[in-house]
């Protein structure tokens, strides 16, 4: 066993933290994305990317947020890898992946369902985003840990890079009451590789589908492969982000250069340079292109080599912390953020009814949202995490306190 995996010891207990500092600074911009959401006057309404409508900052304030879920979920995939590394048995590691697969996916359609829509009728059972799809992409882990690791990391670049081959390959999803239900095949597609369709669940409860599972396998299990790296020597292993982030870069610009493969959206030239620009980074994340994973996962790994060279400050100290829960911030976040915005709305004067309605209701609700503009999501985003990293930080320290058990799961 190398150096760095005997300092995991048996238990898996000590922490990387250069992981656990860039994964608690995507969980910060994570907030901004999701109190925009809420607060913005375009809101869950409007596109922030659309060239034809966006500002450059209302671009930039969605597109520094693509960074989130690519690094959350390669991260994963990589703290599973040290668990390995650190003892634990593939039965072992497996068992844990599966069940707190299930336990995200619980979790979607309650925790994050109730506080993302302050409301209890679940005809509208939820939205399939990314902790439902990180539960799922857990429990596919759970099986893949049993293999070789070349081969769970074949696994995964193949579907990184092949699964676009499939973009055209579209299923019509539900469509509003009277409207046929999908087949079992069309809905499993829907599920697998298609976005922005409506599922009725057996016949019932509706579902609006965000994050399709398949790409994100691919992303956990590659993360999984590139845990190997914490096994090597930090100077090799900082070496190797290094020229693998840049590699990834450089491929995005390449292929993106051509508009050949790689995201079913081409850029095009714009009627100013900036607009072209941003239409070259405006890639595709529902489902989660081949080229949107270069663009977001190549920095990641420049940035987890500067973090690892660069080491804890008092500054950085915190963000670590806030990363060694990530469960916690997240599901507090949710509910804090659509809170800002009720009582934004509120001190402005406004209706705030559409705060509790029925998701089903949005599109007829659209007429009378209003939402603030871009300094007000800023602030409201400051306020948030005023009161989340505070309540963030105890866990942390309750959850050091007592590092196994259930809190394990959270």
């Amino acid at each position: 066993m190398s150096t760095v995996a005997a300092s995991i010891g048996v238990h898996g207990r000590s922490r990387i933290e250069s992981i656990d500092l860039l994964r608690g600074l995507v969980m910060i911009v994570m907030v901004l994305d999701h109190t925009r959401d809420f607060v913005h006057r375009l809101g869950v309404f409007g596109d922030p990317t659309d060239l034809q409508t966006t500002t450059f900052m209302l671009f930039m304030t969605r597109w520094i947020t693509h960074f989130c879920a690519p690094a959350f979920v390669f991260l994963a995939g990589v703290s599973a890898y040290l668990q390995r590394a650190g003892g634990t048995s593939p039965r072992d590691l497996s068992r844990f992946l599966w069940t707190r697969g299930l336990w995200l996916v619980c979790l979607e359609f309650t925790a994050v369902r109730i506080g993302s829509w302050f409301n209890l009728d679940y005809s509208f059972l939820g939205v399939i985003q990314v902790i439902w799809t990180l539960g799922l992409s857990m429990i596919f882990l759970a099986a893949l840990v049993h293999l070789p690791l070349r081969v769970v990391a074949g696994i995964g670049i193949a579907i990184i890079v092949l699964h676009n081959a499939f973009d055209r390959v579209q299923v019509v999803g539900w469509k509003g009451p009277g409207s046929p239900a999908p087949g079992a095949w069309a809905a499993i597609w829907i599920l697998l590789h298609q976005t922005g369709e409506l599922l009725p669940v057996f016949g019932g409860p509706i579902v609006f589908v965000i994050y399709p599972l398949i790409p994100w396998i691919g992303v956990i299990a590659v993360g999984y492969a590139f845990g190997h790296l914490y096994t090597l020597p930090p100077d090799r292993r900082q070496r190797l982000l290094i020229r693998i982030g840049l590699a990834l870069i450089a491929g995005f610009v390449v292929l993106r250069a051509t508009n050949l493969y790689g995201d079913p959206s081409p850029w095009m030239v714009q009627r100013t340079g900036v607009l072209t620009i941003l239409s070259f980074i405006r890639v595709t994340k529902y489902p989660v292109s081949l080229l949107f994973l270069m663009m977001t996962l190549g920095p990641s790994l420049i940035a987890l080599a500067w973090f690892e060279h660069l080491g804890t400050s008092r500054a950085t100290a915190p963000i670590v912390r806030l990363g060694r829960v990530p469960m916690f911030f997240y599901l507090l976040q949710w509910p804090l953020a659509r809170l800002a915005a009720l009582v934004a709305t509120l001190l402005a004067g406004r209706d705030a009814r559409i705060y509790f309605a029925n998701p089903l209701s949005l599109p007829s609700a659209q007429s009378t949202y209003v939402g603030f503009d871009l300094p007000i999501v800023y602030l409201c985003w400051v306020l948030v995490l005023v009161v989340l990293i505070p309540l963030s930080l105890w866990y942390a320290g309750v959850k050091r306190r007592h590092p196994s058990g259930v809190l394990r799961y959270l």
